[in-house]
């Protein structure tokens, strides 16, 4: 279960602002954010599934596109086994040249276990399910999004759309210089928001009323569920994205291990792109 939120077009030369949460089970093998090779060739920023082999965020640097899928959350009896990961569409979409539109369009929707995908470049973003909300072309505006229809309000959606709409846009729209601003720290922070919800606003997915109260949050503190679920679950990194007219800025910070990984372009050396790891000093 995730969380995305999505400043499309609201910020001159910075048609893309993305804050986004990964919860995960632990035990599932992860690859940090990096550069890595698509078979054919192209280069990508991304997370990596190790189990699967997709991700759930990644970019195209030199193209300028970029994608975040995130899990559809029922219950389904006998739900079938799909043969091909749900992470695979981001980048299957990075690999290509198509439009977002156009690889939308082209996705074999029942082949998939239930997503919500978010595709884009710096001029075009398009977001669709395969559980009966068709393709939407964005316009410009905010956009959140977590595990159930991308028009269905949930406790989490809406806290995370009002702090982000409150206390992020303002600060990013003041800030001189986007790439040392402090905006960052403030939206990592709305990011670790662990209120949940109230009894009578759950969305009721069939996982039974604990369930659906430990799931209600923006973040998702691992010990949470231990009671619940036979293996640990919860939020595992949180996730920064903007793309700029001419560039990209990518962070992730990992919950396990306490560090911060940045992108970014490298206008300093022949290498492409320039990346740092970070410790942090204290745990929020």
């Amino acid at each position: 279960m995730c969380i995305v939120a999505l400043a499309w077009q609201l910020f001159e030369e910075k048609p893309l602002v993305l804050l986004s949460n990964r919860d995960e089970f632990l035990q599932r093998p992860t690859r940090a954010l990096h550069e890595w090779q698509l078979p054919n060739g192209k280069k990508i920023i991304a997370g990596q599934d190790a189990q699967a082999g997709g991700t759930w965020l990644g970019i195209d640097p030199v193209h300028g596109r970029w994608g975040v899928i995130l899990n559809y959350r029922e219950i389904i009896k006998d739900k079938p086994v799909f043969a091909t990961s749900r992470g695979q569409l981001i980048l299957d979409y990075l690999s290509g040249d198509w439009s977002p539109l156009a690889f939308a369009r082209q996705i074999d929707l029942p082949s998939y276990d239930g997503f919500n995908l978010v595709i884009g470049d710096r001029q075009q973003a398009v977001l669709l399910n395969n559980k009966g909300y068709g393709i939407e072309v964005l316009a410009k505006g905010l956009y959140v999004l977590s595990n159930g229809q991308p028009n269905t309000a949930w406790f989490k959606t809406e806290k995370l759309r009002r702090r982000v709409r409150q206390e992020l846009l303002p600060f990013i729209a003041e800030q001189g210089d986007w790439q040392t601003a402090n905006w960052k720290n403030v939206a990592f922070e709305i990011l670790q928001d662990r209120e949940q919800a109230p009894i009578t606003q759950l969305p009721d997915t069939g996982l039974g009323i604990e369930t659906e109260l430990a799931l209600s949050s923006i973040f998702i503190p691992t010990n949470r569920l231990d009671k619940l679920l036979v293996s640990r679950y919860g939020t595992r990194v949180s996730s920064l994205l903007t793309m700029t007219d001419t560039g990209f800025d990518m962070q992730e910070k990992n919950l396990e291990n306490d560090t911060i990984i940045h992108i970014t372009p490298d206008v300093n050396a022949k290498s492409s792109m320039k990346k740092t790891a970070t410790k942090l000093k204290n745990r929020q």
